[in-house]
C-alpha cells in the first residue's frame, strides 16, 4: 500500500491560522502539538493582487517559529505560484 504525503520537511507549507491570517514557510519539523516553520510570510492583499509580507517585523530573517496546533486550522502544500514568490521573496533567487 502507497501512502501518499501531503508534504515533508523541506516543502513550501500553507497554514491558516485561528485568527485568520494564511502563513507560507519552509516546514523544518512536525511533532504532535506543533510545527516549526523557518522564514514565515503572511499571505497580504495589495493594490497589484495577493503578495508576501513578514510575518514577524521584530525577528531576524532567517529564524525558526514553533506555531501550536491549537493556533492552526490546516497545513497544506503551497501552490507552486506561491512557492516561487515565496522563494524569490525569501532567498532572491528569481525562478
Amino acid at each position: 500500500m502507497l501512502i501518499d504525503v501531503p508534504y515533508r520537511k523541506g516543502d513550501c507549507i500553507s497554514l491558516k491560522l485561528t485568527s485568520g491570517e494564511e502563513v507560507i514557510g519552509r516546514l523544518e519539523e512536525e511533532k504532535n502539538d506543533s510545527i516549526v516553520v523557518s522564514k514565515p510570510m503572511m499571505i497580504a492583499a495589495t493594490q497589484e493582487g495577493l503578495g508576501l509580507a513578514p510575518f514577524m517585523f521584530s525577528v531576524g530573517s532567517s529564524a525558526k517559529f514553533v506555531l501550536k496546533m491549537a493556533n492552526i486550522l490546516c497545513v497544506v502544500k503551497s501552490d507552486d505560484e506561491f512557492s516561487k514568490q515565496y522563494l524569490e521573496n525569501t532567498t532572491g533567487i528569481h525562478v
